[in-house]
């Protein structure tokens, strides 16, 4: 008899051999593990292997191309998005156990509470993000870098959290927002973005600070939501910096 799958686990990962394998482990309640490696340079595949999972390569600067072909892969009736860097807590296991194989569940997809972890310290604010599917209601997933999900169905919500442990050094924040601020700037300039100018980059940052010192509550974090909040002003801070450049190189 072929193996049924209920609930597959999807993991999109690049160079996280230091985190691949505890992420793996909270996972292995799945019937199915499915690592989609994003051009890995380091042993993420070799250890996602060793560790259960099936490994696609895959890289590609779209997200929403990348869990698109994981979603491809699934063998199960349910899929379940988890980052790398994010665990999945005992109650939230249970909780996803207990909805996806209750055949009378009319939900198509779930959100999941994200409890964010910045520099080490917990962030004020909780987000809530859909993260897990029934397969056959997932129409498919839109947008390069921001992406979203085309879901058939209703939605609702499970109450355990999901824990996300980003942003562990300033070293690893600057490579990232180098690498993701050049895809954002080509999406604008590719959109015919307005002319930048001085004022429109003082808009941006002071937008970025004010979400997160005010309205997500950095303020309460002290030093480290200070410092968290600068930080993303700074990165709207390169974002536009590049769009200007291109705009710069475009005119002559």
């Amino acid at each position: 008899m072929s193996r049924k799958f209920n609930l597959s686990a999807v993991v999109i990962a690049r160079n996280e051999a230091r985190r691949i394998g505890g992420c793996l482990r909270r996972l292995s309640f799945a019937d199915e593990m499915i690592v989609l490696d994003n051009g890995s340079a380091d042993r993420t595949a070799v250890i996602a292997g060793k560790s259960g999972a099936r490994v696609i390569l895959h890289p590609s600067g779209d997200f929403s191309d990348l869990r698109n072909v994981a979603l491809a892969a699934c063998r199960g009736n349910w899929v379940l998005y988890v980052d790398a860097d994010e665990e999945v807590t005992d109650s939230l296991r249970d909780e996803i156990i207990k909805v996806t194989t209750d055949s009378s569940n009319p939900i198509a997809a779930y959100a999941l509470k994200r409890r964010n972890y910045y520099l080490g310290h917990l962030w004020p604010k909780e987000e809530s993000i859909l993260r897990l599917f029934r397969k056959d209601a997932l129409a498919g997933w839109y947008g390069p870098v921001h992406e979203s999900a085309k879901v058939t169905g209703s939605t609702s919500q499970l109450n355990s959290p999901l824990i996300h442990r980003t942003h562990r050094n300033l070293s690893d924040m600057v490579q990232k927002t180098n690498r993701w601020s050049e895809i954002e700037a080509e999406l604008r300039f590719a959109a015919g973005h307005p002319r930048v100018s001085w004022w429109r980059i003082f808009r941006v940052m002071a937008t970025g600070f004010w979400d997160y010192f005010v309205r997500q509550g950095g303020y309460r974090a002290g030093a480290t939501g200070l410092i968290e909040s600068i930080y993303q002003a700074f990165s709207y801070f390169i974002t536009y910096a590049k769009l200007w450049e291109k705009q710069q190189a475009k005119t002559g």
